[in-house]
């Protein structure tokens, strides 16, 4: 089978598309003919040696998929060859087939073209994890999400505007009318506006119950600024560096939290325990229309090293999406 291969750490010039041998499902797994995938920044780090991912013979980045079940393992009973599936995965899903947990696949929404569900989970989980499940957003409260234009960006202001929660995003200036259009309540254009004045004006100077961060670096102390007392600042990603000056003193006065997270380094019980409640609790937003997909540009498997330097530019709005089948 076809597979994007990391030959060395580096530039995108590193990827090459090459074969590489044929997963076989063990008990309790499915292979998968993957039809799509997408881009996350982890697999840039990834390229460049800074994410490591699982061990295997030939490293092939790729955390998410979406394609149909070609063979089961035994004692699998829950899906049958031919079925949609999507799901995440700590690496391996630029390629042509991936072999994943059973019970950590997710049914693909009704209504959704495989090309579209590849971009779907990772983002998606990611945001609904991060704001809902550790978070704790719920109707009513505020969130405040950073890099609102980004695939994480793209479906938090969407998870909240299903939930009944007010968001407000930082963005470039080029990015900020496409926020308000999926549904941020305030948008704010970080090079020119004080986000912390924006979101104490929209709470009447609460501040936010949940910060969604993926930049990190000298954001963390004016996150806590505007925090809510008893607020959570979510950390998914390091984007502007992982060294911090903070006012350790600010999250003790709000009795706040500070929760770092990342999806790979989770067990595979974490894995499958989040994919069977993504499924229940999410999956229906897409069939129902309350969510999409944002999806920026398309690239074959056979371009991804110019997927990667496209993401590079951070031009994008929402996911890289990556055609597997295509080629």
């Amino acid at each position: 089978m076809r597979a994007a291969v990391i030959t060395g750490y580096g530039g995108p010039e590193v990827l090459r598309v090459m074969d590489v041998p044929e997963p076989v499902p063990g008990p309790g797994e499915v292979l998968v003919d993957v039809a799509a995938s997408a881009l996350n920044r982890a697999d840039l780090l990834q390229r460049m040696g800074l994410y490591p991912g699982p061990q295997m013979e030939h490293e092939v980045p790729g955390l998410e998929f979406a394609g149909r079940v070609s063979a089961v393992g035994e004692g699998v009973s829950r899906w049958s060859g031919g079925d949609a599936v999507m799901g995440i995965t700590g690496g391996a899903a630029h390629a042509e087939r991936l072999v994943v947990h059973a019970d950590q696949a997710v049914r693909v929404p009704v209504g959704t073209p495989l090309e579209v569900a590849g971009a779907l989970p990772e983002v998606f989980i990611t945001a609904w994890d991060a704001l809902v499940l550790q978070g704790g957003l719920e109707e009513g409260g505020t969130a405040l999400v950073h890099a609102g234009a980004s695939g994480v960006g793209t479906a938090a202001i969407q998870l909240c505007r299903m939930l009944g929660a007010t968001v407000v995003v930082t963005a470039s200036a080029g990015k900020v009318a496409r926020c308000l259009e999926l549904g941020a309540d305030r948008a704010v254009d970080y090079s020119s506006q004080d986000w912390v004045s924006v979101v104490a004006e929209a709470t009447s100077g609460r501040g936010a119950d949940v910060v969604l961060d993926v930049i990190g670096g000298d954001y963390l102390d004016r996150n806590a600024d505007a925090l809510a007392v008893g607020g959570t600042i979510m950390q998914v990603g390091l984007m502007g560096g992982g060294n911090a000056t903070f006012g350790l003193g600010k999250l003790l006065a709000k009795r706040a939290r500070l929760v770092g997270t990342t999806l790979r380094a989770r067990s595979l019980e974490e894995k499958v325990a989040l994919s069977r409640a993504f499924e229940d609790r999410v999956v229906p937003g897409f069939e129902d229309g309350s969510l999409q997909v944002v999806v920026d540009r398309r690239y074959r498997l056979a371009d991804v090293a110019e997927a990667h330097a496209y993401m590079e530019t951070n031009a994008s709005v929402g996911k890289i999406a990556l055609d597997v089948a295509a080629g």
